[in-house]
């Protein structure tokens, strides 16, 4: 039902209103970068690099699963001061689940960030930015706040002009970036943060830290 809006850059306004208590932007008028099914050993120190350097804090949407084969990476993550948040143990599509599934596929995470590193999870992003209303009763339940994204940059596309065309063209200065933390985009990741960077500061916006962003 919601998978049509994955053909567009942004989010259609319809969705947004249906599900107003999702975050869709930034409280703050500020930019928030967030990174999705992490960490990888081919992508996430070339982003934690290029984060450093340019000393910005961002959210990695992880990987339950992710996280147990790359725990030295979830620490990595966590001492640059970045945020962690939920995407399901095993990247799982949530579309078609009912309240009893999506439980299964999303608190173990919380469970596991608990446990191994002593971290308390506040934020959810569905895999595929798939959805439903037994979604969002799921979430409210386990109080995790779900973020969306606007715009959706293609990066997991692997190919930089649509990277280019997205935040050329619909770039706003309350905008949730999506990138993605793959082997989808590794080749093209840096190149696309750096033209972000870029972009952000010719048309004067600035970024925002995680926990002023989204409040």
């Amino acid at each position: 039902m919601w998978n049509f809006y994955l053909k567009y850059f942004t989010p259609p306004v319809l969705i947004q209103k249906i599900f107003n208590s999702f975050i869709w932007e930034t409280s703050n008028n500020k930019i928030l970068l967030t990174f999705d099914d992490g960490p990888t050993e081919v992508a996430t120190l070339k982003i934690l690099d290029v984060l450093k350097s340019i000393k910005i804090r961002a959210v990695f949407f992880c990987v339950g699963n992710n996280i147990k084969n790359h725990p030295g990476l979830t620490e990595k993550i966590l001492e640059s001061q970045h945020t962690i948040a939920n995407h399901t143990m095993n990247h799982e599509l949530l579309l078609k689940m009912g309240v009893k599934k999506s439980i299964s596929a999303i608190e173990p995470f919380n469970i596991l960030l608990k446990k191994n590193f002593n971290y308390d999870v506040k934020y959810f992003r569905p895999p595929h930015g798939l959805f439903n209303f037994s979604t969002k009763k799921v979430l409210a339940e386990l109080n995790l706040k779900c973020v969306m994204w606007n715009p959706l940059t293609y990066d997991f596309k692997n190919n930089f002009k649509l990277v280019e065309h997205s935040i050329t063209n619909y770039l706003n200065k309350n905008s949730i970036l999506v990138f993605h933390d793959s082997i989808k985009s590794c080749k093209i990741i840096e190149r696309s943060l750096n033209f972000t960077v870029e972009q952000i500061a010719k048309k004067g916006f600035e970024f925002g830290v995680p926990e002023d962003c989204l409040k």
